[in-house]
């Protein structure tokens, strides 16, 4: 199978305890510098990759998998200049990654799968749902939360919120249940939490108390939410990319030629760098938007040209996105490649 990796050192990564190394770009991976692009760190990945995040631009996490083709869930891992496979089991894909520290990350995904790597290796949890799990999102090694759902199926199960409070996933409760699968969620603390879902759902809890925002501003399914503070949060999902500063959601003013699926912020130091990228949104058919002081810049139509599904920002201001063949219908047997891209 073809595997193109560009940008990896010529020695193979040593690899922790129950990872695989990949190995480098026969060229030996160099690449001329130049002005910011972005460009492929792998492609015809062994599964589509749907959520990309890390602890540093020295170690990314990519997920992904099958999608019900009939094949193991993937999940690769960068150092900053190689890509190593993590060893999995099971046939589940992952759908999003998210975690604290290099020994406290949470993977979630299809069957209600729960899975933390310690520094070592993948530890199975119990979550209590058989439900598809399409968030995670982590405070601390003993707070984080997990959603997600049955979509389009309201009498399958729904409206599905978890919370780990070091010893156990425990099943959350909004107010008013509406039968509809959470995608996504996201917290500037552990007491300002907000969830997206089906029908442009969003919940807010602050203080321990959830409250529903943004009623009919969305078109459709919002599937991811992710912000720069408690004053700038993001939803996005179908045609629509909204915007919460402080009081209300509203769309934001900008041209979508695709559908939009994931969105991310910078980290807080890089924010108002001059010339940065301030918050990253991906989407399908190589959609690419960045906004750079106060304007959304595409690059809608540069490489990747696939549909992109996840998105994230490393610590040095490089952007990174996730994606490939996610938005198929399953068909036993089939390959699913998927993407790793970064912009630099």
């Amino acid at each position: 199978m073809k595997r193109t990796w560009l940008g990896l050192a010529a020695a193979l990564l040593v690899g922790c305890p129950g990872e695989e190394p990949i190995e480098p770009a026969p060229d030996g991976g160099t690449v001329d510098a130049g002005p910011p692009a972005w460009s492929i760190v792998a492609e015809d990945t062994e599964g589509a990759l749907l959520s990309v995040w890390g602890t540093s631009a020295s170690d990314v996490w990519a997920v992904g998998g099958a999608l019900g083709n009939g094949g193991p869930p993937l999940v690769v891992r960068w150092n900053g200049s190689a890509l190593a496979k993590v060893e999995t089991t099971g046939t589940e894909t992952y759908w999003w990654v998210h975690g604290t520290s290099p020994t406290d990350v949470w993977l979630v995904g299809e069957r209600g799968r729960i899975s933390h790597w310690n520094g070592t290796k993948l530890e199975e949890r119990t979550s209590g749902t058989t439900a598809t799990l399409f968030g995670v999102f982590a405070f601390a090694p003993d707070d984080a939360w997990a959603v997600g759902g049955t979509p389009d199926d309201p009498s399958a199960s729904n409206d599905v919120l978890l919370h780990w409070d070091g010893t156990a996933w425990k099943t959350e409760a909004v107010p008013e249940p509406k039968k509809l699968a959470f995608f996504k969620v996201w917290g500037a603390s552990p007491d300002d939490l907000w969830v997206v879902g089906e029908a442009g759902v969003i919940w807010h809890r602050v203080q321990g108390t959830w409250t529903r925002e943004g009623e009919g501003v969305a078109s459709g399914r919002l599937t991811t939410v992710a912000g720069c503070g408690p004053n700038e949060v993001y939803a996005v999902g179908g045609r629509d990319l909204l915007a919460w500063k402080g009081a209300s959601w509203a769309r934001v003013d900008t041209p979508l030629l695709n559908d939009v699926n994931g969105v991310a912020c910078a980290p807080e130091r890089l924010r108002d760098t001059p010339s940065a990228s301030r918050v990253v949104v991906v989407g399908g058919g190589s959609l690419k938007l960045r906004l750079v002081d106060g304007a959304w810049k595409s690059d809608f139509g540069t490489p990747p040209l696939a549909d992109l599904h996840g998105a994230w920002v490393d610590d040095t201001g490089a952007l990174w996105g996730v994606g490939g063949a996610f938005a198929s219908a399953a068909r036993p047997g089939a390959k699913r490649p998927g993407v790793l891209a970064r912009f630099r």
